[in-house]
């Protein structure tokens, strides 16, 4: 199981100023020379965190994956077709939310879906699918062409009563195990921090954790390349 990081809101503290300070590339090769595997940002339809040109810099100077986090809105299909990143991953977006709310509906979208994925790996770019824990969405995930699905964590990360916590852990389990077993790439996501991280990475069959506002915040206090590690030495040790 590998980290990627997710460096959306080093974009937003950014673009709170304007200017160039704190800069999104050097963050980016902050946390890869922390052990990061892979590079995550979501360039949104109305651009509040991350700009176009981030993610050619980041595609240009970044040493491990980059991972672009999109919607199907047709100007970033064609930016991500020109960047060519190592993967794309398709996120539902809605402009008043203030982050990532849920899965796709992937059954309501699938024949759209079927065309991105042919788009895309025309040009050698994996596609992954950001969906809820959810044995269906898998299935349809796998037959539209997806090479990867990204389990939404948020649930999970939002509920505190024990019971109801243990229940959607299992139920995360039983889609990784389901969607291994098709073939699909497992990562998981949102949410996760530095006290609820563990019981995802003891779910063996994910391959990739995707973690940033976490990672972000506690940077206040350990610093950027220190909270990766911290991050790291979670997941290897379960």
């Amino acid at each position: 199981m590998i980290l990627n990081v997710n460096i959306d809101h080093v974009a937003t503290l950014r673009n709170a100023r304007g200017g160039n300070e704190p800069d999104v590339l050097e963050a980016a090769l902050i946390a890869e020379k922390a052990g990061a595997k892979g590079i995550v940002c979501h360039l949104r339809e109305d651009r509040r965190h991350i700009k176009d040109v981030d993610v050619y810099q980041l595609k240009k100077n970044i040493s491990t994956r980059l991972d672009l986090e999109m919607a199907m809105y047709d100007d970033i299909i064609a930016i991500a077709l020109d960047v060519v990143p190592d993967l794309v991953t398709i996120v539902p977006e809605g402009r008043q939310e203030l982050t990532t709310e849920g899965g796709l509906d992937v059954f309501a979208i699938q024949h759209d879906l079927i065309a991105l994925c042919d788009k895309m790996h025309s040009k050698g770019i994996e596609v992954s699918l950001f969906i809820e824990p959810d044995k269906t969405q898998v299935e349809i995930a796998k037959s539209v062409g997806a090479d990867m699905v990204e389990l939404h964590t948020g649930t999970y990360a939002n509920l505190t009563e024990a019971n109801r916590k243990n229940g959607e852990l299992i139920r995360i389990n039983e889609a990784t195990l389901y969607a291994d077993s098709i073939g699909l790439k497992v990562a998981a996501g949102h949410g996760l921090n530095l006290d609820n991280t563990a019981d995802i990475a003891k779910i063996k069959q994910i391959h990739e954790l995707s973690i940033g506002h976490s990672i972000i915040s506690n940077s206040i206090k350990y610093g950027l390349e220190e909270t990766v590690k911290k991050f790291i030495r979670i997941i290897e040790s379960n």
